[in-house]
């Protein structure tokens, strides 16, 4: 049996002009397969507005309704479907019988150029690198005296293809067409032992990891986080547990407040746990939440019956529904800095697109970046992509002030969740 990879996944432009696209994908399951199908839709900037989810442990068959964020230039509909294409498992009949090979990692390679430093560079940039399918890894920022601007990018190619020298050459064309005339130097390199220097990221005070990392959503994070003028709709995340209606599955029946990247953070959660979806709903948005209706097993192959895994797993599932990213403005020594976290996945791989709503955030607040880096810090029994920056004092904002600060949070929060 065989199918050709264009049938594997179909991306069908909707009827009217604003409907949703309808992307399906029909193909043999494996694991992590639903993760890494949001992913993708996640890194190219769409937005789930329902779906259909169904698997019996061998085949799989999704359909997603997807609509572009408003912060999104126009979508490449044929590499998103080559992106898909690629995480989907082989068609023909060998996969039954042999183990697929093992993943390649992809080369980080190392991006490094020197500027004169203007407002939004660091956005501009990154939208580039975004519009080329390059991933960010890790980044180092670095602004001089003299106002010159050192950038370290640490990134992939999700098309595999940055060893060529015409990919290589369209790199450099896009970025010297942001840089202009303020462009000193760029280079582009094969990072290797570059990058394994600066896995980690420098040391956070305590008090500011235990604020950050906190499990608990806290009374004062709902202050300095909350988006709505409702305070209590964050709070009505409701996971309800079933296993009455199915013999062989448990039935999770969520409703909570609707934000970018939910069923990534959902699915992620679930994989966490050991658990798989076999059928699921997730219904349309209205007044602002969502409903979802998903149909679950243990990796076993068996219902979630433990009260205690149980209950692990619902907090999880609201933690993550509430606040999946955390963002804090913190002192650092004289500075100002701008802290946001998000968990890493079980393979390594941290959240699409954070870098990029950042800095889209901080533009448009007119804020100047002084400084800012990507690591990973462990805390909370979990591993955490932490993002950095620290912020220009010359800016419109009086940096100290409680209300100053609570602004730059509400932003950089509403960009991140899509509100």
């Amino acid at each position: 049996m065989w199918i050709p990879s264009d049938d594997i996944v179909l991306i069908e432009k909707g009827k009217k002009p604003g409907d949703p696209w309808v992307i399906t994908v029909n193909c043999p399951d494996k694991t992590g397969l639903g993760l890494d199908i949001c992913r993708t839709i996640l890194d190219f900037g769409l937005y789930i507005s329902k779906g259909d989810v169904s698997t019996d442990g061998k085949w799989c068959y999704i359909v997603l309704w997807v609509v572009p964020h408003s912060s999104t230039r126009a979508v490449r509909w044929e590499n998103l479907k080559e992106r898909l294409v690629s995480v989907c498992p082989s068609c023909s009949l060998s996969y039954y019988y042999a183990p697929p090979p093992p993943c390649k990692s992809s080369p980080i390679y190392l991006l490094k150029f020197c500027c004169l430093d203007r407002r939004g560079l660091l956005y501009d940039v990154t939208h580039i690198l975004c519009e080329l399918e390059l991933s960010i890894e890790r980044v180092k920022v670095t602004t001089t005296p003299d106002g010159r601007v050192l950038d370290l990018f640490f990134i992939t190619d999700n098309l595999k293809l940055l060893h060529t020298k015409e990919r290589q050459e369209e790199t450099y064309e896009q970025l010297r067409r942001v840089l202009g005339d303020s462009c000193i130097s760029c280079e582009l390199q094969l990072a290797d032992k570059h990058h394994e220097a600066r896995q980690g990221t420098s040391s956070i005070s305590p008090a500011v990891a235990e604020e950050l990392f906190a499990s608990e959503y806290s009374k004062k994070e709902c202050h300095m986080q909350a988006l709505s003028a409702d305070l209590t709709q964050l709070k009505k995340a409701v996971v309800n547990v079933d296993n009455s209606l199915s013999p062989s599955h448990t039935l999770l029946q969520i409703h909570c407040v609707d934000h970018k990247g939910l069923l990534y953070d959902i699915v992620r959660t679930l994989k966490d746990h050991d658990v798989k979806i076999s059928y699921g709903r997730i219904s349309a948005v209205t007044k602002g939440h969502r409903d979802m209706d998903l149909f679950v097993q243990h990796k076993d192959g068996k219902k979630i019956v433990d009260s205690e895994r149980e209950y692990l797993l619902c907090s999880c599932l609201k933690i993550e529904m509430l606040h999946p990213l955390r963002v804090l403005i913190a002192n650092r020594g004289p500075d100002t800095e701008l802290l946001v976290a998000n968990p890493v996945e079980l393979s390594g791989r941290g959240r699409p697109r954070v870098f990029y709503d950042v800095t889209l955030a901080l533009k448009k607040l007119g804020i100047c970046i002084f400084s800012a880096e990507i690591g990973r810090y462990s805390a909370s029994d979990r591993e955490w992509e932490v993002y950095r920056f620290l912020l220009d004092e010359n800016c419109e904002y009086q940096l100290l002030t409680t209300d100053a600060r609570n602004q730059i949070v509400d932003k950089v929060r509403r960009m991140l969740m899509g509100w």
